[in-house]
């Protein structure tokens, strides 16, 4: 069946509509979809939706809205949803994922940028260490720290030769002190220097246990992830959050966040999650 050949299920939701006084705009904000999704859908071109399982979820809400009964609607649209044979999926998902150049300039000035902080916090971290470490080696020789005995008065001529002073003994207190302050300055010369941690980046990790649509926005509005994944699939995503997600299957999809799973059903509406994780 081609794509001209259409099944009357397009302009019986249209006319549905129409009878209720509904606005494409107002079925679009009851149903959580797009306006250019609800024209697709009356206009039967389904190839314009993110997947057959998505597009039959969506015309049994749409029906659902309108008062009419989703089943013989979905009957009479299954041969256009039948999913292509296993040579049309090779090659539709061996295409490159299609980028604007906006994206990759945004991609490159974002790792440009991450790597420059990334080098500068480096860069204090080392001069910090060896600020530290030159302060730390510089210790008062242990002769400075004894009372230096007091010199002879200069004996007359005629008298008899002084007997020559012993020098003063270092007290146990002050042996006791330098030693310890000696052991403290090799210690810290020897104490490895803290690695600095990346900073505000994120990960999230999905995984598709059947055919899904995935969207994700880093806190900056930057689209990190566009595209719909085969079954099997598992991306892994990094960025600075707030992310904001769009699943399509969701049911099918895990998502792992923070080290913890992260549950879609609160999120999900007509087989779609809408959410955003901080």
């Amino acid at each position: 069946m081609t794509d001209l050949q259409l099944t009357g299920v397009g302009e019986e939701l249209r006319r549905a509509r129409e009878a209720q006084g509904l606005a494409v705009s107002e079925v679009a904000h009851q149903l959580k979809f797009v306006p250019r999704q609800i024209e697709a859908l009356e206009q039967e071109r389904f190839k314009s939706l993110p997947g057959p399982t998505i597009a039959r979820g969506m015309v049994r809400n749409y029906a659902r809205l309108l008062q009419l009964d989703p089943e013989p609607l979905l009957e009479r649209i299954v041969e256009r949803l039948d999913a292509p044979d296993a040579g049309q999926l090779a090659a539709r998902y061996s295409q490159p994922v299609p980028f604007s150049d906006g994206t990759r300039r945004s991609t490159l000035a974002y790792l440009g940028l991450s790597l420059g902080i990334l080098a500068l916090v480096g860069a204090l971290t080392y001069e910090w260490h060896r600020e530290r470490a030159a302060e730390l080696a510089f210790v008062p020789p242990a002769a400075a720290l004894l009372e230096a005995p007091p010199e002879p008065p200069p004996a007359p001529a005629a008298e008899a030769p002084q007997p020559r002073l012993q020098p003063v003994a270092k007290p146990p207190q002050e042996k006791a002190q330098a030693a310890a302050t000696q052991k403290l300055v090799a210690v810290e010369k020897q104490a490895p220097a803290a690695t600095p941690s990346p900073v505000g980046l994120r990960r999230l990790v999905l995984r598709c246990e059947e055919e899904s649509w995935i969207e994700v926005r880093d806190g900056q509005d930057r689209l990190l992830v566009h595209s719909l994944n085969p079954a099997g699939t598992e991306r892994v995503v990094e960025g600075v959050p707030p992310f904001s997600l769009v699943i399509g299957n969701a049911r099918h999809v895990r998502l792992t966040y923070r080290e913890r799973e992260i549950d879609l059903r609160p999120h999900t509406r007509v087989e779609v999650a809408r959410f955003t994780l901080k």
